[in-house]
């Protein structure tokens, strides 16, 4: 009797885990991910001291408030007042500094490829990756490497599972397949290891 009993409290327990620790992690990096950008650009501390004692006065959200509108007043600014050949100007003066260059180009990149007018992770494919079958779930980036001397050659992005990380592999377009599924269901499927539902 004891013996049941027991089974019965550990199946529950497991299903609870299996409940509460993706919900839990997911809440606990959101939040935290919060705090953290709020406490780093939060001005508070230092236009707003309490009279009395002198020290800084922090107002919680300030920080992300901040963010919110100085990213909408710069997308007000740059599709009001300034035009591509202006734009063109200012990347190509800010090329000259060749550190900030490769930081700000590669960060650059990367957020048009999630939020950019192209696109760069919406195709997901599967890649035969040898004659014994294997075969790997990336996203197609570059559908023509014809400019670096690859042509009928692809540039297909691996996301390592359980990371944000990956890895770039360049393969013959006839190995490649589109997958009949969207963007944010092949990242999960990869990302989770396979687990994620279909």
């Amino acid at each position: 009797m004891m013996n049941k009993l027991f089974k019965i409290l550990v199946n529950y327990f497991v299903k609870g885990i299996l409940v509460v620790v993706p919900i839990g992690l997911a809440i606990y990096f959101v939040v935290w991910a919060v705090k953290a950008l709020d406490a780093t650009l939060n001005l508070s501390n230092f236009f707003w001291l309490n009279p009395q004692t002198g020290q800084s006065f922090y107002i919680p959200g300030l920080g992300i408030l901040t963010v919110l509108i100085l990213i909408m007043l710069a997308g007000v600014f740059v599709t009001s007042f300034i035009t591509q050949p202006i734009y063109n100007w200012l990347e190509r003066w800010l090329k000259r500094f060749p550190v900030f260059n490769f930081i700000y180009g590669s960060i650059k990149d990367f957020t048009e490829a999630f939020v950019g007018d192209e696109k760069k992770f919406n195709e997901p494919v599967l890649v035969d990756m040898d004659e014994q079958g294997l075969k790997k779930i990336g996203f197609l980036t570059q559908k023509d490497l014809k400019k670096i001397g690859l042509p009928g050659e692809v540039a297909v992005y691996f996301p390592f599972s359980y990371s944000f990380a990956g890895q770039l592999v360049i393969v013959p377009a006839s190995r490649v397949k589109l997958l009949k599924m969207s963007a944010s269901d092949a990242m999960k499927l990869v990302v989770s290891g396979g687990a994620s539902q279909l």
